[in-house]
């Protein structure tokens, strides 16, 4: 990536001068250190008011709660340059949401809404000037995190936390960006169990696919179909993504399951199949559904959505076509489009900074 970042020496107040020059074209989906992070902290029953942070580290306990028994969630959202030079944040109250029932499931405190979007915010201020400049495709990532931060050796909560909001730019999570991509159905691992934790977004979720992820890609498969783990005769989801796929009728398609993280881009492809007249099916999916679909696709905040070439189910290879197909890419184009600013936001989804 020919991406530079030049760091000036501190002047005599001790404050470190930043200056940037990015290759906005080549950005990737990659960590790229910004001028400032927010944090909060829970401690007494209560949060603090927040403080912006230049330094990329954090201290910790070596007995942390989130290093022991994984007490830690997370979200992801972006933000957008538009046109008329405002920069539009996609639907961060639904983040803020679904952070909540996270936390809620692994015990940690709740955020309130207005200390979450304060926390968007500001960062996002403090590091306008890493935002992708409109027409190069790029966006800035928001990725707020939990964690227990207060020492724990019995298995229990934690009774401090910190809730972090971090920001980089970024663009295409997957170099091919709408190109299609092979994919495969795990057989060998689950992702989530049944009545666990893989409807809220915790990193042991993403932990347990890391293996299953690292033996498909060594096989040429950028990605991993899961199954239900109870039956494993169902789809739940690819390891990052929710699965999406058009049936021969031309209805949108996508699984419901418990095990299966709700994802907000899924949700906002599914209003806009809607407003499109396109019939949407939230059901159940079996693995045999595979040959019976049109076109195919992993949908999420990092991908929008990423089309299937080709899935490979055991001994058979399904094949979907080397184009993304019609309704997949009409679908992309329009939200796209609306988080760009080129197409009415009629949903109210963006909310200015």
């Amino acid at each position: 990536m020919n991406l530079k970042i030049l760091l000036r020496h501190q002047n005599k107040k001790g404050n470190m001068q930043k200056e940037t020059h990015i290759d906005w074209s080549s950005l990737g989906f990659e960590y790229l250190p910004v001028d400032s992070h927010i944090r909060y902290r829970w401690e007494n029953g209560k949060w603090d008011k927040g403080r912006l942070l230049r330094k990329h580290e954090i201290s910790l306990p070596i007995a942390a709660a989130c290093l022991h028994y994984g007490q830690e969630c997370f979200e992801g959202l972006k933000a957008f340059a538009r046109k008329d030079g405002s920069v539009g944040i996609f639907r961060p109250l639904e983040n803020a949401s679904r952070m909540n029932r996270s936390a809620r499931r692994i015990l940690c405190p709740e955020l309130p809404e207005e200390l979450f979007m304060d926390a968007v915010k500001r960062v996002i201020e403090a590091n306008r000037h890493f935002v992708p400049p409109y027409g190069t495709k790029g966006s800035l990532y928001i990725r707020p995190l939990m964690i227990g931060s207060g020492a724990v050796i019995g298995v229990g909560p934690s009774d401090i936390y910190d809730f972090i909001v971090m920001v980089m730019p970024v663009g295409n999570y997957y170099k091919e960006g709408i190109s299609p991509v092979k994919a495969i159905v795990s057989d060998a691992f689950d992702r989530a169990a049944p009545y666990g934790t893989g409807s809220v977004k915790v990193g042991g979720n993403y932990a347990a696919s890391l293996l299953q992820s690292k033996i498909a890609k060594k096989e040429g498969f950028p990605i991993v179909l899961y199954p239900d783990s109870k039956t494993r005769s169902y789809v739940d989801e690819f390891g990052t993504s929710n699965f999406i796929a058009v049936s021969k009728d031309g209805a949108y398609v996508t699984p419901d399951s418990e095990s299966v993280l709700p994802s907000i881009t899924n949700d906002s492809l599914m209003a806009l199949a809607r407003d499109l007249g396109i019939p949407v099916e939230r059901r159940p999916v079996a693995l045999s559904e595979l040959p019976d679909f049109v076109e195919m696709g992993a949908c999420g905040t990092a991908v929008v959505i990423t089309p299937i070439s080709e899935i490979t189910y055991g001994s058979r290879v399904i094949k979907y076509g080397s184009e993304c197909g019609p309704t997949l890419r009409r679908l992309y184009d329009r939200l796209t489009g609306i988080q760009f600013g080129d197409l009415p936001d009629e949903h109210s989804w963006l909310e200015t900074v």
